[in-house]
């Protein structure tokens, strides 16, 4: 059970299990915390019905593996985090809605970070300082990473 967890989401325990060491996350928890149906699976259904190109490339997205319940391990359906983002793009749910702005915000964020690199590098700071490391450890971490990918950079031309 060490590679499975539950993350919450508004109040709602959302299974998470580790598989090729990234986070893939059981699909009809994520579905019942935006929707107000009490039938995640029939509401799956529909939503590939609604939308051919998730219908479509479903096997892509989803994958069924083990995780540990109450009863068990059982196989579920699940999704890493891409996936469950493009899912949650196919609910029209008013619960969903907050989870998209977000996602636009995010990648509008990422737009401009492409464009001028030095917001990715400021919004990197940012996160370090939030996650409570002090600035004589930041520093020299960026500045390690920086010549890293110098180093990399040169060697990939050379």
């Amino acid at each position: 059970m060490k590679n499975t967890k539950i993350a919450l989401f508004k109040g709602k325990g959302i299974r998470k299990t580790l598989y090729n060491n990234e986070w893939w996350f059981v699909l009809e928890d994520v579905v019942l915390a935006l929707i107000d149906s009490t039938d995640p699976k029939q509401y799956i259904n529909r939503m590939k019905q609604r939308d051919p190109e998730l219908s479509k490339g479903w096997v892509q997205i989803v994958h069924t593996l083990e995780v540990p319940t109450e009863g068990g391990k059982q196989k579920m359906n699940c999704a890493n985090t891409e996936g469950i983002f493009r899912i949650i793009q196919s609910i029209p749910s008013p619960k969903a809605e907050p989870f998209k702005r977000w996602l636009a915000k995010v990648g509008y964020e990422r737009v401009q970070e492409i464009e001028n690199p030095e917001l990715a590098t400021k919004r990197t700071r940012m996160l370090y300082k939030l996650k409570g490391y002090p600035d004589d450890w930041i520093h020299p971490v960026r500045y390690y990473i920086r010549s890293y990918n110098v180093l990399c950079v040169y060697s990939s031309v050379y």
